[in-house]
């Protein structure tokens, strides 16, 4: 009897996950929150994803997708680039310094949903509770997806993000505010409207830090720009108690610009560049408010008691901020090896004809505990990287990490 897996989240974790069991014909199903993703809505900008050796890039050629992801790269590059808050560039390569592709977030979605069958991914499937029950003597894991039913699996695996309904089964640690805000924002077509601007942040990444704030660029498909704006604020309410809650990207920019605890001490280079962002980001989405969001990590060390049927991956067992670049990579890994981990149970118990879950949960223990010492030298990592580049003088700390670690490409 072939085992019930149950897949709760379609993002890089879970598709990837997903397509590893496909492609070894062990079936599941995901359940994803959002409606069916369209073309229209995936060929739109997104950030870009620096993919590592040992795990992302490991992923996907275990997928047998190695030569259509290469195809999908050219959009992202590589090259750095480092300004104060000011504007004047510190630190500038050409993407000398890396050999690791990026390739866009939606590409990747896409790229990953192509690949599975259509009747594999459940959309608009928002998950309200799980709940460990017990069925002709086994136990299993019911998830309650309210008018789409109640259905029980033999394995959950809970790929569903940073407020995962599924690690409620394994813990009560729930994540805690990371003390900085984020806004996102979007420019199209950078270099035919607004050529300064595409100078100033360059073909790739662009950093401008200072006074514990950063505006961040990553280039992408569309000659688009996509610009974070990184507060420092121990107000996890700030959207509201600075006014922004429920305004517009182009009716926030005098606030971010005028406020001297915001962006108001920063130089006209890097001020025009936001407002630009803001209007632009209005423009392709009126009516819209800003999006404004906290950021949230879990503890560096997560870990919970093993049940042979729950586990967890990518942001869902350790959601970190994004000073490393490690979080799809690292979800990506353990996709990678919980599929491994599965597979090796499943054959195992047709050739004996016993358990699945048996033999998966000693491997699934091993799983965890690799997964958690992984996350956790991510986890330091991130909140190093974070120190540095939200000190005072970031950008200053940041060229130094870019003099320290790699030698040259500094001016």
């Amino acid at each position: 009897m072939f085992p019930r897996i149950a897949i709760v989240g379609g993002g890089p974790a879970g598709l990837t996950l997903a397509l590893l069991l496909h492609k070894r014909g062990i079936s599941f199903t995901i359940f994803e929150l959002r409606k069916q993703l369209t073309l229209d809505e995936l060929a739109r900008p997104s950030g870009s994803l620096d993919l590592h050796e040992e795990s992302g890039l490991a992923a996907i050629r275990e997928c047998g997708l190695w030569d259509q992801f290469l195809r999908l790269t050219g959009e992202c590059s590589e090259a750095q680039k480092v300004s104060d808050r000011y504007g004047n560039i510190l630190h500038e390569d050409a993407g000398e310094l890396s050999v690791r592709p990026e390739i866009s977030r939606h590409a990747l979605i896409q790229l990953l949903i192509k690949h599975l069958p259509r009747e594999a991914i459940r959309w608009d499937h928002k998950l309200l509770s799980a709940t460990t029950i017990t069925t002709n003597s086994d136990n299993a894991v019911q998830l309650d997806f309210g008018s789409h039913g109640r259905h029980a699996f033999d394995l959950v695996i809970g790929a569903d993000g940073a407020w995962s309904q599924v690690r409620n089964l394994l813990t009560p640690v729930k994540p805690y505010y990371a003390g900085i805000q984020n806004i996102t924002l979007t420019i199209r077509e950078l270099t035919a409207k607004y050529p300064q601007l595409a100078a100033l942040v360059g073909r790739g990444s662009f950093s401008a830090l200072g006074l514990r704030h950063g505006v961040m660029s990553q280039r992408g498909n569309q000659d688009s720009a996509r610009i974070y704006i990184f507060l420092t604020t121990p107000d996890v309410q700030a959207a509201a108690s600075l006014g922004l809650k429920g305004q517009s990207a182009s009716a926030s920019k005098k606030t971010l610009l005028t406020d001297p605890s915001l962006l108001g001490r920063w130089g006209s280079a890097i001020k025009e560049l936001v407002a630009v962002a803001c209007d632009e980001e209005t423009a392709d989405n009126p009516g819209s408010s800003i999006d404004i969001r906290a950021l949230y990590t879990l503890p560096r060390r997560s870990s919970w008691k093993h049940n042979p049927h729950v586990t967890l991956i990518g942001d869902a067992a350790h959601l970190m901020c994004p000073w490393a670049g490690e979080g799809v990579n690292l979800a990506m890994w353990d996709s990678f090896s919980l599929s491994h981990a599965i597979a090796e149970a499943s054959m195992a118990a047709n050739t004996n004809g016993d358990s699945f879950v048996t033999h998966l949960s000693p491997l699934m223990q091993r799983f965890e505990e690799d997964q958690a010492t992984r996350a956790e030298e991510k986890a330091n990592e991130t909140h190093r990287n974070g120190e540095m580049l939200f000190a005072e003088n970031g950008a200053e700390a940041f060229t130094q990490f870019f003099q320290s670690a790699y030698g040259g490409g500094t001016i």
